[in-house]
């Protein structure tokens, strides 16, 4: 099963691709499962967004399927998503479902090699800098700091932020921006204006009343409609990678945490790449 409207055609604006990983996930392992979930809600949505007045119809993108990852280490799986993302951009955008948060790192080493200039937005309930965690130094509770050993602390934004130990708070604090809002300050935002962004989603942002199908959930989250609200202001930065990571469809029967992923998906292919 492929997203919602993806066909073949070359080149494609956008191109998604699934890493079903979960290999460092250590409260709620489950997320190995979300690139299926994602495309299974896909299912249920529409390809118009009537906030938006544009049509997926209207997009030509490519779903690559998954990458063959089940039994990798993390570093092999960095390799692995760094080769798929170089293989895709400059080209087409990079639009990766996840499988936990370390996938991420992958995609901003192959970017930057392009992008010297890169920034990255990430969305998270967590700050990720842990240099290691439970004795390893690649994992999701260290994505963020290892995204530091690539770009400077000026490069990265994090938004929705409120969960971390005190010493994660304190280097948060040498970044360009961090805190629990998704508001970005108009300075921050018109920096971003100017450079190539990747911007990454854990959908743990979200309060867990819109999303509980994550691996941790912390409470009092961005509610859904401010995310899709800002998902749908990305026509206005120069997004070079994509990514929504962390569903953990095991912990949502009720399937609304995946059609919430599909559908920021949605928005964000029709924000940046489709027509009015």
């Amino acid at each position: 099963m492929t997203f919602l409207g993806a066909r073949s055609t070359t080149p494609p604006a956008v191109v998604l691709a699934g890493v079903p990983y979960d290999a460092t996930s250590t409260f709620r392992s489950g997320s190995r499962q979300a690139p299926a979930a994602i495309r299974w809600a896909s299912q249920s949505i529409e390809a118009y967004s009537p906030i938006l007045g544009r049509d997926l119809a209207d997009v030509f993108f490519a779903d690559l399927g998954d990458v063959e990852v089940a039994n990798l280490r993390p570093d092999q799986m960095v390799d692995a998503v760094r080769a798929l993302v170089g293989q895709i951009a400059p080209a087409s955008l990079p639009l990766l479902l996840g499988g936990e948060h370390t996938i991420v790192l992958g995609a901003v080493q192959a970017l930057h090699r392009t992008h010297p200039d890169l920034a990255v937005v990430q969305i998270d309930a967590h700050t990720d800098l842990r240099e290691e965690y439970e004795g390893q130094r690649l994992s999701h509770a260290t994505v963020a700091r290892r995204i530091l050993d690539v770009l400077a602390p000026q490069s990265l934004v994090q938004l929705g932020i409120r969960a971390g130990t005190r010493e994660e708070f304190e280097l948060a604090g040498r970044l360009r921006h961090s805190a629990a809002r998704i508001d970005v300050p108009g300075p921050t935002w018109a920096w971003l204006e100017q450079q190539p962004v990747h911007l990454s989603i854990d959908i743990d942002a979200i309060d867990p009343a819109d999303a509980p199908g994550t691996g941790n959930p912390e409470p009092a989250g961005i509610p859904a409609g401010e995310l899709l609200a800002f998902v749908r202001r990305l026509g206005s930065l120069r997004v070079v990678g994509l990514d929504v990571v962390e569903v953990s469809p095991p912990y949502d029967p009720s399937g609304r945490t995946a059609v919430l992923a599909a559908t920021i998906v949605r928005e964000a292919i029709l924000a940046l790449k489709g027509t009015a």
